[in-house]
This record gives structure tokens, C-alpha cells and sequence, in this order.
């Protein structure tokens, strides 16, 4: 297999870049080409994030690994939104202090993020923790005069004093409701208004407010992500990711803020993922249709079916969640899993040979291809299930020797750190288990088919199968 730095020097990672509407080559900041900043948009940490939401972040999870993959080394930021309009009406309705809230609904995205293992981020900065920058990008922009306080004392942006408003959404600038002011964090989709920097503080706030030179008071949304982005990745950095409902206002206003701000280009790439649809349906508690990470286990799921679920649709593309999806997913995974604990079996403590692997090279290949266009994830598990097809055609024609498996297993757990699957392991079955496998035997070769098949189903409880081969019984755990 080739090296990845060789694999750069032949061609160029591109993706979609949602700021010019092309699908760009990947050249990161770094003159030596090596170093990427990556900053992904976290959750707002006062409920349980929902399957909508992961979407995203497994899909900035396989950006990143393949980017590491491909021999990037990468500087992950993503930030915990842990005061916003939401949490203080939930700390508002509950009673439960902002503090405590954030914390528990912090760590149970913690807790999701390891289920689907999904790898964690280099920097997790919390907004709270990071008033001190936040204020102090609100000074630069009063300074530069496209910042201002109104009556109400909030401080907020003037779009009309940033001629590139609406870049990213392709917004006509003149068309802006250019004056109007906007203090909640969230407006309509195709208008906008001067957006709030520092709110100031109302009763409804309760005792969430910290002191600014504008008086007490706590930021507004977007100003929390330019901060703390700025703060870990430097002025201008390469790529910053989320949904697509985020794309305007959320990441329009960034850009808008922190370019006035420094006076340079913020991000150069921009990603965005699909919305996701449960059963053709926008996800909504009403209709019955709205899964959190913990609605899925309780119905007998895993995190890994899951995160294939969530993974195997392109991401630029919509993705409609069904627990039929879900099953299917365990089918594939299934699949795999198969095919690997058999070459696991041949290729024993055998070092590979990939001369005696055919089609390794073509699947790695194919693989790298697919991901190098737009980090097509759905056509990269195209090309792995037709090796698996093939392989197995192999398997059975006695094709494939010892060397050849281990070279199969070797670049598959290279391609798996991309994936993030997990690579099932051969397990030895414990003495009880095979103890219960030789009485079925022996209940077998008896014709006491009764006893057999008791014997079938209390290793079935167990956790292990018994596969009758033409090589005799073999034992499988499930």
C-alpha cells in the first residue's frame, strides 16, 4: 500500500465549499501543507441532542479521520454552547441552575459522542469559560465603527457596515432589512437585521449576566463561535463544518463579524450537511417521530448500527432515518463482520503478503478515490462490498492462503480508521461454552435431535452459535 504523503503528492482531496458553490481542491494555510485547522459547531448543551444532530458530527468525524487518513494532522475544535436563549429558558422552566444543567446534558453528549465513536476534539471550549475574548472582539468591532450600542443596551453588529454580508448564503446585500435589530439568537432564514453581540440583561435572564464595559449582560450566539474558533485556530483558519440550517444566520454572521473584526478572510472551506428526514417526516416529539441516541439503544440498537446508519448516505445529501434503515445496517455490519472473522481464522499469526491478496490494491484504490470526491462515503462502501463479494468467491474456492488474509485484514483496519466500525475480534470460546458444544455434538451423533436442539438454544442464550460446516461444528459468539 502506498504511503499517504505519496497519495497527496498524486492528487487533491476536493469538497464542496459552500462559500463558492464549487467543488475546490483542499489546500490547508500551512505552507508545508501538512497542518489543518478544523472547527465543527457543537451542541447547545440544555436537552439531549437527537439523531438530526448527529448526523452532523459523525459526518465531520469521518472529515476528520479521513483528512488524518490522508496525512493532514489536524487541529480539532468544537465548541459546548453552554448559554443561550434556550438554556436560560429551560433553566427558566426547570429551576435547575444554568451550571448544572450544561454539565449533565454536556456529559450525556459525551457519552453519545463515544457510542458512535466518534473521536473527540483536540480543544472542547465552553462559551462561559471564554467571556474575556468574547468581550474583547465586541471592543474591536466598536472600534472599527460596525458595532453599536442601541437604547435597549445591547450591542449589536450593523450589517449595512459590511459590504460582504451574505456571502455565504448568497444574499443580495440590498435586499437586507438593514437597521431592523434582531436580539434572539435565531430570525428568519431569508432576512435578516443588525444581530446582537452583547445582550444586555432582563429579568427573564435571572442571574445569567457577567459585567462588560456595555453593563451586565451575556453574548449573543454567533459572536461565542468567532471567539473561541479565533482563539484555538488563529484569525484565518481552513475549515469550518455543521448543518445546513446553520449556514445562515449562524455561520453568515460569523464570517460577517470576525472579517470586520481582523480585517482578513476567516474560513476557506465550508461544509455543510443535509438535513435528516425519520420516515420521509421532518423530526418533530409531535408526530411521534423524534429519536434521541437513548430512544435507539432502548429498542435494542447499537451505537456502531447506528453510526454506519447515520454514515452511509453522502452527506451533502438528505438522509431519511428509519428503524428498517437500522436493521439493515445490522445486516451489513453483519457482512462484514463475517467475512473478517473468516479471514481472521486463515491468515492465523500469518504476516501479510499483499502479492497473494487479489483485489487489495483495487479496494484500497476505489476506496481513496470515492472519499477524495466530495468525501463520498456511500460510493467508498460500494466499492468495499464488491471486494467483499469477491473475497467471498475466493473464500470458497480455496483461493486465498494465510499471507493473502492477513494482507485483507490489514488494509481493511486501515480503511476502518476511516470508517470508525470496529474490527470484530477472534474470540476463543470459553471451556463451559465448548463443553455445551461437544454434548450437542455428541446428542447429535446419538440422534437424540430433541436434546440437541435444547442444547442449540441454551448456547443461544448464552451468546454463541454453533455452525455446522463441512469441516465440522464451529462455534460462533453473537
Amino acid at each position: 500500500m502506498k504511503n499517504c504523503f505519496e497519495l497527496l503528492t498524486l492528487n487533491f482531496v476536493k469538497f464542496f465549499n459552500t462559500l463558492t458553490r464549487n467543488l475546490d481542491e483542499f489546500r490547508p494555510l500551512d505552507p508545508a501543507g501538512k497542518r489543518v485547522g478544523l472547527y465543527t459547531c457543537g451542541p447547545t448543551v440544555y436537552n439531549f441532542a437527537h439523531i438530526g444532530n448527529f448526523r452532523a458530527f459523525v459526518f465531520e468525524d469521518l472529515l476528520r479521520r479521513y483528512l488524518a487518513y490522508r496525512g493532514y494532522d489536524v487541529l480539532h475544535v468544537m465548541n459546548i454552547t453552554d448559554v443561550e436563549d434556550k438554556i436560560i429558558r429551560t433553566v427558566r422552566q426547570t429551576g435547575e441552575p444554568m451550571r448544572q444543567l450544561t454539565a449533565r446534558f454536556t456529559a450525556a453528549f459525551e457519552d453519545d459522542c463515544r457510542a458512535l465513536n466518534i473521536l473527540p476534539p483536540h480543544q472542547q471550549p465552553r462559551a462561559t469559560e471564554h467571556i474575556a475574548e468574547i468581550i474583547a472582539l465586541i471592543r474591536a468591532l466598536m472600534e472599527k465603527g460596525v458595532a453599536y450600542q442601541a437604547p435597549d443596551k445591547s450591542v449589536y453588529f450593523s450589517i449595512a457596515k459590511f459590504s460582504r454580508y451574505g456571502q455565504l448564503k448568497k444574499i443580495d446585500a440590498g435586499q437586507l432589512r438593514s437597521g431592523e435589530r434582531v436580539k434572539l439568537d435565531e430570525y428568519e432564514k431569508e432576512s435578516a437585521g443588525d444581530f446582537a453581540l452583547w445582550k444586555a440583561r432582563d429579568e427573564a435572564d435571572g442571574d445569567i449576566a457577567w459585567e462588560s464595559p456595555w453593563g451586565r449582560g451575556r453574548p449573543g450566539w454567533h459572536i461565542e463561535c468567532s471567539a473561541m474558533s479565533m482563539k484555538y485556530l488563529g484569525e484565518s483558519f481552513d475549515m469550518h463544518c455543521g448543518g445546513e440550517d446553520l449556514v445562515f444566520p449562524h455561520h453568515e454572521d460569523e464570517i460577517a463579524q470576525s472579517e470586520a473584526a481582523t480585517g482578513k478572510p476567516f474560513v476557506r472551506y465550508w461544509l455543510h450537511c443535509a438535513h435528516l428526514m425519520v420516515n420521509g417526516q421532518k423530526m418533530s416529539k409531535k408526530l411521534g417521530n423524534f429519536h434521541t441516541l437513548r430512544d435507539l439503544f432502548a429498542k435494542g440498537f447499537t451505537g456502531r448500527e447506528l453510526r454506519y446508519t447515520l454514515l452511509g448516505e453522502h452527506y451533502r445529501r438528505p438522509l431519511n432515518f428509519t428503524l428498517e434503515g437500522v436493521e439493515a445496517a445490522r445486516a451489513s455490519l453483519a457482512r462484514i463482520d463475517e467475512l473478517l472473522v473468516k479471514l481472521q481464522e486463515i491468515a492465523g499469526d500469518t504476516s501479510p503478503n499483499a502479492g497473494d491478496a487479489a483485489g487489495v490494491e483495487g479496494l484500497v484504490g476505489g476506496f481513496e478515490a470515492a472519499l477524495d470526491d466530495d468525501l463520498n462515503v456511500s460510493a467508498a462502501l460500494g466499492v468495499a462490498f464488491d471486494f467483499i463479494r469477491d473475497t467471498n468467491k475466493a473464500l470458497a474456492a480455496g483461493a486465498l492462503k494465510p499471507d493473502g488474509a492477513a494482507a485483507v485484514l490489514q488494509a481493511w483496519q486501515r480503511l476502518d480508521t476511516v470508517l470508525g466500525l470496529g474490527v470484530p475480534q477472534r474470540a476463543d470460546a470459553p471451556a463451559d461454552i465448548v463443553a455445551l458444544a461437544g454434548q450437542r455434538q455428541a446428542a447429535r451423533k446419538a440422534k437424540d435431535f430433541k436434546r440437541a436442539d435444547q442444547l442449540r438454544d441454551e448456547l443461544k442464550v448464552k451468546g454463541w452459535v454453533v455452525e455446522d460446516t463441512p469441516k465440522g461444528p464451529k462455534l460462533k459468539q453473537i
